[in-house]
């Protein structure tokens, strides 16, 4: 585990309060196909507007998934509109929408025996497809989810959501990154047999990072969710939920290995091997969801 130099991200998700705003109210007037419709606008806006994460498309689509220039034109608009589309969906289901979207399910009936145990579990997810987008379908279980998110992230748009969509049932645990408060609440959380949802993906300024390979090139993850669950032994489950054609979602549940006999600093490291693995398998599979907007890659070198 090394001291790396700060992130490019910033703890802040791409769209502001005038994007969540106008897409609330374009779905309540005239309905979630219309404003997919709008997003062809929308995108052609972003791609020259927003210069820095169509530059970390760019390098993605160029260096990381070796497409050639035009491939990778596409791949720009399409990124930018299935991002759209996801935030869309986020507000459609927020507000009651459900029985317009089909969703299927891989290890769903694994998943509920893990959470079943009542032994707490860290679910691990990434900033691909719509993570939130589940929280439906957990009915009873998401009184019991606690989702760790940076404060940045958090705070810009809590106040909106909460006024524009049927009141969630899952808790936040927010991170400042000048206080430990939210380490004690994370540790509370599990010990009461609860579930903590991170994000392996994501670090911001000086965190403490683990370096791996990731889709063929050294990429630097957050060290914290892999030391909270090795260290606190408890179960891990990988989650990515990601849209399909149509009005169509499949959750991912992936079981990870977590053997007691390891020490922590093994174990940690082997969750962060196994996460790497399946997080490869999601982003080939889904090139088009991968929603980290600044140079990834670059944040694993000194």
């Amino acid at each position: 585990m090394v001291k790396n130099k700060p992130s490019d991200w910033k703890g802040k998700t791409r769209g502001g309060v005038f994007g969540y705003l106008f897409f609330i109210q374009l779905i309540k007037w005239l309905g979630i196909k219309p404003a997919y419709a709008f997003l062809c606008f929308v995108v052609i806006y972003f791609i020259p507007f927003a210069p820095k994460p169509t530059a970390s498309t760019w390098r993605y689509c160029r260096r990381v998934l070796k497409y050639g220039r035009w491939k990778s034109v596409k791949m720009l608009w399409l990124n930018y509109y299935r991002l759209g589309q996801v935030l869309i969906d986020k507000v459609a289901i927020g507000n009651g929408m459900v029985s317009k979207y089909h969703f299927e399910f891989d290890n769903y009936s694994r998943f509920l025996t893990v959470l079943n145990r009542h032994g707490g579990v860290v679910v691990l997810g990434a900033h691909v497809g719509n993570w939130e987008i589940g929280a439906p379908f957990f009915d009873d279980y998401g009184k019991r989810m606690n989702i760790v998110m940076y404060d940045a992230e958090y705070l810009k748009i809590k106040e909106i959501m909460e006024k524009n969509a049927e009141a969630k049932n899952y808790k936040v645990i927010p991170v400042n990154q000048d206080s430990i408060g939210h380490i004690f609440e994370i540790e509370d959380a599990l010990n009461k047999g609860e579930y903590v949802c991170f994000q392996g993906d994501r670090f911001v300024d000086a965190g403490r990072t683990l370096r791996r390979c990731f889709m063929g090139q050294e990429a630097a993850f957050p060290a914290g969710p892999f030391q909270v669950a090795a260290r606190m032994g408890k179960d891990v489950i990988f989650y990515f939920a990601m849209r399909e054609k149509g009005m169509r979602y499949r959750f991912h549940f992936v079981m990870a290995e977590n053997p007691r006999q390891m020490k922590p600093r093994e174990r940690e490291m082997y969750l962060l091997e196994q996460y790497i693995s399946v997080l490869e398998q999601i982003v080939a599979k889904y090139p088009e969801q991968w929603f980290n907007y600044y140079d990834f890659w670059a944040s694993g070198k000194s």
